[in-house]
Order: structure tokens, then sequence, then C-alpha cells
């Protein structure tokens, strides 16, 4: 895998909106957040840009991600948000292009795709990470930027990941399995299968996360990934945070947790729950693309390589 070079206070990120668009008194925000925190920033296109649901055309919102990595001035990209549209553009991308250029690349939720056709493709080391729009510019607290910036600001190994305090890891099923951490947002991941971008887990950590979806959509979409082999495949499993993934429109007795324990004890791989990754603060920002070891039993998970150069 590439990994990219660290960032370093006073470099230059390039902010970008690959999926759904945000208001101007947002991108503005998000522009002086990174200035306050140290960085320069260039604006690309798309987050200036409005189509529909969507930020900008596919054209624009692709074309931002092409000249992002080949800017010779821009140091990282942090995608403003997340929301709708990013597996639009997955054949619109310059991949030659990306792994002759690595750089840090942060986002989660829609990004997902972006993140599974950069490692896949790119072989880049990507960030499962706070957006600026989304996350920066609000509560974002010491614990989620301090675990971003040891993410990609620094060059030895994260070694072990900590949730933040009274946020219990816990175990599903007991193991210790080592591999490459890969995943992200459920409906994303199921989204890629059947097609050129599908994920690849053989031998995998796979990490897991969703927001607003109901016990029974978490079922149909953990059943895809078993029908499709996805489960079986990985080394071990990771599932971060469900944020409001609680029943509202069916009154049943099927909750996210039996759910979960129905489609992830038999498959007997190491698996942990409630890793504070996802639609939520405190964050934890994992890298994706290189190795960890999940010690399900221990409930812990090890960084064991560096994730920049």
């Amino acid at each position: 895998m590439i990994k990219p070079k660290a960032l370093k206070l006073g470099d230059t990120i390039g902010i970008i909106a690959p999926a759904s668009p945000t208001t101007e008194e947002r991108v503005k925000r998000a522009h002086d957040k990174l200035i306050e925190m140290g960085f320069k920033v260039k604006m690309g296109k798309s987050p200036y840009e409005k189509y529909g649901y969507l930020s900008g055309t596919d054209a624009v919102r692709a074309e931002d991600i092409n000249e992002m990595f080949k800017d010779k001035e821009v140091n990282g990209i942090i995608c403003i948000r997340g929301g709708y549209g990013t597996p639009r553009i997955l054949d619109l991308l310059d991949y030659e292009a990306i792994k002759n250029n690595p750089k840090v690349f942060v986002g989660y939720s829609d990004i997902t795709a972006l993140h599974i056709a950069f490692t896949q493709i790119a072989d880049l080391v990507t960030y499962h990470g706070p957006m600026v729009a989304s996350d920066m510019i609000g509560n974002f607290s010491e614990f989620s930027r301090d675990n971003l910036f040891k993410a990609i600001m620094q060059t030895e190994p994260m070694g072990k990941i900590s949730n933040p305090p009274k946020e219990e890891i816990v175990t599903i099923n007991g193991g210790i399995a080592e591999g490459n951490i890969i995943g992200g947002n459920l409906s994303l991941i199921v989204d890629t299968i059947g097609t050129p971008y599908e994920i690849d887990v053989k031998d995998k950590i796979l990490f897991i996360e969703e927001i607003g979806e109901e016990p029974y959509n978490i079922d149909r979409m953990l059943n895809q990934l078993r029908l499709a082999g996805k489960l079986h495949d990985a080394s071990g499993i990771i599932l971060g945070d469900f944020n409001n993934c609680v029943s509202e429109k069916h009154d049943e007795n099927l909750t996210l947790e039996r759910v979960i324990d129905d489609h992830i004890k038999p498959i007997c791989k190491p698996t942990i729950y409630n890793l504070q990754s996802g639609h939520c603060e405190p964050m934890v920002t994992l890298p994706f693309g290189v190795k960890a070891r999940l010690d399900a039993d221990k409930k812990e998970l090890i960084i064991l390589e560096n994730c920049t150069e």
C-alpha cells in the first residue's frame, strides 16, 4: 500500500464536496476552521456548487478530486461532508493520477465509496475520520481532533485505538484477527457489490458503521454481505457507531443488537461492537489499508504499522 506524506501545521489542505451540498455560510466556516487549526486552505469548486441533492454535477465533483490530487500545492484533502452521490463518480476518477500523487484523504459516510476505490485501485492508504462542515465546525472535541492528528500527522504506528471515556467496547465473538482495515458505511459497502468497485474483504478486518437505518434495513444489508460471502471472507469484524438505528415503523422484537447477533455470531469471526467511529462525536479516526490486530477477547484494536510516511 502507498502511504501519503504526514501532514504538518502550515500545510495546504484541499476542501472538496464529493457528495451532497451545504450552505455558503458553512463553507466559509469550514474554510476558516482549518485556518484556525493551523493549515492553509485551497477550496475546490464543488463546495460552492449545487445540483439538486448533489454538490455540483458528477463532472464537477469528479474533476475536483482529480485536480486536488494532481495539484502540487495541496498536501492533503478533507471532504466537507457526506450525504449522497460518490458512487456516481467512481468511473470518472483518474486512479493513476491518484496513485502517483498520494495525499492524506479524510472523510466518512458516503465517502466510503471513495475509500474502497482508492485503497483497492490506487493502493492508497486513506482515513475514515471527521469532515469539516459535518464535524469540525461544530462541537469538535479535543479527543476527535487529537485522534485525527495522530492518524494523519505522525509517522509512527498509531498503536492501540482507544474509545472515548465511558464508551465501552463489546465483544460479539472472541478471538484474534490480523489484516488491513477496510470498510465504512454499511449502505455504501453494500452498494459496491456487483460493480467493478466491489469491496474485497478477503483476509482483511471489515469495519462497518451506519446512521438512521431501522433494524430491518440493517438486517437486509448484513444479510446481503453474508450471502455475498463478505462476512465469511473477513478475518475479523469491527462494528462502529450505529447512530439512531432504532425501530420506529415496526413494532418488533428484532432490535439492532439481536439483528447483529443473528448475522455476526454464526460467522464465528473475531468481532467487537461500539468502536466510536462513524456518525458520532467524539470520533475515532481509522486508517484504511494498513495492518492491524483485532483482539476481540481483550476488546482491543492495535494499528501495527505506520499509516503515513
